[in-house]
């Protein structure tokens, strides 16, 4: 029998403590971050993503993945009836260029596998175009389906199971299946990228800026000292960052997870921002260092699709684009581990249906990875309606909140890191 859970009651927020235990994995959740990359690349000039894309076909399609289950692609996005999805997987391999500064995760018995750490699902509306990039935690113990594995075996159906252990049941195809079935969702695009990339991609923009609060972050285990205030972190920085979690004042898996989210809104300025949209040299180096370090689904492995996608968001405007945490309770069975918040992720699925504009709810300084600051009007861009799919700004729309038990933030959203020093004193 499918496992099930009671919905949490509206504003209840329930935090497992699994966060605490230490990760095996510890690096693979800097993997969000390349997912919003490569979808960020290719949304920031499509001509230029079309150039990369094209250049880099024939390498792409060699290493292209069939998504088992899914529906046929028709050859325009357009006609896509709801909008488009698309799968970011994200697996902790250890690349050996990148191995030595991934310590004992690149050294120990385990280093040769690899699990699907992160999981993100990227949701591009039809009209008006919103973005709304909605993140599985790993923990997340999920139905699996059966899945057809490369050698052609057949994996049996799961009821609960470890979210991160799909890829090991069949590669992005289990992946993309699973959290289909789980979001109700077709997806008929997906793409997997592994972690080492992100120091190549941070740099490739100059670094990214982030605000630290709290007094500044002191971790042991990411070798971090950073005093309190902006830091343009890139190369090695941007992985210690994207790690940190004992940094923080929580402390948390999950407080990681928001932490990150600053991460994520603070790339996508810079990425939107005249100093990269202005610039081709720059764009190219993005495309091309994205296409060339993804294995897409055989559907994403055609440049005109590529382009399309990139067409049909390129003009969204930050307060459109929306980054989510799948809604989680404790799992009763399993305090280091979170089961499905299905009341909660249902509200959610039927806004994205209906296409409405959502407002996140929950308090940003509540979960101890980040607290809340003003917007810099110099780095926060005038809100504009989201444009139709003629190019056309709708009309604005009163926003629907969001259940609390959905954290997340928008791309126009800034926060500090909660650092740890204020608090260790």
């Amino acid at each position: 029998m499918a496992e099930t859970t009671k919905p949490a009651k509206r504003g209840r927020r329930t935090v497992a403590r699994h966060g605490e235990l230490s990760s095996p994995h510890p690096f693979s959740l800097i993997m969000k971050v390349l997912g919003v990359i490569v979808a960020v690349v290719l949304v920031s000039g499509a001509g230029v993503a079309a150039y990369a894309a094209i250049d880099l076909t024939t390498s792409i399609a060699e290493n292209s993945v069939a998504l088992e289950g899914q529906e046929p692609v028709p050859p325009d996005i357009g006609a896509i009836e709801g909008g488009v999805n698309v799968l970011l997987v994200g697996t902790d391999e250890c690349e050996p260029e990148y191995a030595s500064i991934f310590g004992d995760r690149c050294t120990g018995a385990d280093s040769g596998g690899q699990l699907n750490d992160v999981n993100m699902l990227l949701h591009i509306s039809d009209n008006p175009r919103r973005v709304t990039v909605i993140s599985f935690p790993r923990d997340l113990m999920a139905p699996i389906p059966s899945c057809t594995r490369e050698d052609g075996s057949v994996s049996s159906a799961m009821s609960k199971q470890q979210l991160n252990s799909a890829w090991s049941y069949g590669g992005l195809s289990c992946v993309t299946k699973t959290i289909s079935e789980l979001s109700g969702m077709n997806i008929p695009f997906a793409a997997k990228v592994s972690f080492g990339n992100v120091i190549n991609i941070t740099d490739a923009i100059g670094g990214v800026d982030v605000c630290i609060g709290n007094g500044g972050i002191r971790d042991y285990y990411t070798a971090i000292d950073w005093p309190a205030g902006i830091r343009n972190v890139k190369g090695v920085e941007a992985l210690q960052f994207l790690r940190t979690r004992h940094g923080l004042q929580n402390g948390s898996d999950l407080a990681r997870i928001s932490n990150q989210q600053q991460y994520m809104s603070s790339l996508a300025r810079k990425l939107t921002s005249e100093d990269v949209l202005s610039n081709p040299a720059t764009l190219y180096k993005l495309a091309t260092t994205a296409v060339d370090n993804i294995t897409p689904s055989q559907s994403l492995a055609n440049p005109t699709t590529m382009v399309q996608i990139a067409l049909a968001v390129k003009n969204v405007p930050l307060e459109e684009i929306v980054f989510l945490q799948y809604p989680v309770n404790t799992d009763p069975d399993d305090i280091n581990r979170v089961v499905p918040d299905y009341g909660s992720a249902d509200t959610l699925w039927q806004l994205l249906a209906e296409n409405k504009a959502i407002n996140v709810t929950n308090d940003p300084n509540a979960g101890g990875g980040v607290i809340a600051v003003e917007p810099d009007p110099a780095q926060t861009p005038a809100a504009t309606p989201a444009p139709t799919a003629s190019g056309t700004p709708a009309p604005t729309e009163a926003a629907v909140d969001l259940p609390g038990s959905i954290s997340g933030t928008s791309g126009a959203d800034q926060t500090c890191s909660a650092g740890n020093l204020r608090a260790n004193g």
